[in-house]
């Protein structure tokens, strides 16, 4: 089939065990990570940035991550989570991003608790966050609008981010559950999950809790449902992979002279044409 009807992500959340996501920038590899098995894509906004050689910097509009997350999630039969950044502005840019990407399909998104225009959180930098009851008030909106039942709104606190501390990252994540938050996302550059830990055992389950284990990745995920986890985003994984297996590939061919040495380790053409359904358009032509 062409194009499938995904799950909304709530209905993944809400079967009880851990959900599983993979970060991608482009259709191919969200196939690839839906077809290594996880259970929803993360539209990450470093990854779509990066794959325009571009900063994770508030640099790209709304509409162009839009534009990448709804051409995933046309390819996918497993849904998509967006990473909306702050948001995209204030309570109105909220108001009219999850209108669109409600419109496009996209049953997820995530927003941080930065000022806007925010930074990449493991670039060196001021990562100075927004006023709580100014973020509380960017999850009421999000709510307001959204025009279906199943539209799932995650808010991220970077209160670990800007070092300010377990509590204010469990106060913060309160305020924005009474706000209306559908789940939290903690997030931390430590390189161990202590800091997660500690705020997993001080929140009591009152929301389902989200983690990127980028900085700490020996943390198993059998370990991480039984700490209480909701869902965990393996974020920028695939698009690092990418780079290093570009970087060999396209240096082997220029300093043996040929593609030789590669042919038995890269995918044939065939693979391209089975993820382009290739076969499933040409029936269209007979």
């Amino acid at each position: 089939m062409l194009r499938t009807q995904s799950p909304s992500f709530r209905s993944l959340v809400e079967r009880g065990s851990i959900v599983r996501v993979a970060g991608a920038h482009d259709a191919i590899g969200a196939v690839l990570a839906q077809n290594a098995g996880f259970d929803a894509v993360w539209a990450s906004s470093l990854e779509v940035s990066a794959a325009r050689c571009l900063p994770d910097a508030s640099v790209l509009t709304m509409t162009e991550y839009l534009e990448s997350a709804a051409n995933m999630q046309k390819a996918l039969h497993i849904p998509v989570v967006a990473d909306c950044d702050t948001g995209y502005g204030g309570n109105l840019n909220v108001a009219h991003m999850v209108l669109e990407y409600e419109a496009a399909g996209i049953t997820a998104v995530a927003m941080e608790d930065k000022l806007f225009p925010k930074m990449n959180s493991f670039a060196a930098h001021d990562h100075t966050l927004l006023d709580t009851e100014a973020f509380a008030a960017k999850i009421r909106t999000a709510k307001s609008v959204q025009s279906t039942d199943d539209f799932f709104v995650i808010a991220r606190t970077e209160a670990l981010i800007s070092g300010l501390g377990v509590d204010e990252a469990l106060r913060r994540c309160h305020a924005y559950a009474d706000a209306g938050a559908d789940a939290v996302l903690i997030h931390s550059k430590l390189k161990s999950r202590e800091q997660i830990e500690e705020f997993l055992r001080g929140w009591e389950n009152r929301r389902p809790v989200v983690v990127v284990p980028t900085t700490y990745p020996d943390w198993h995920v059998d370990e991480v449902e039984r700490a209480g986890v909701s869902t965990v985003i393996y974020a920028n994984q695939g698009l690092r992979a990418t780079i290093t297996s570009l970087r060999d590939a396209y240096r082997t061919i220029y300093e043996t002279g040929s593609s030789v040495e590669l042919e038995g380790t890269i995918a044939p053409v065939s693979d391209i044409f089975e993820l382009q359904q290739l076969a499933a358009w040409q029936k269209l032509e007979a």
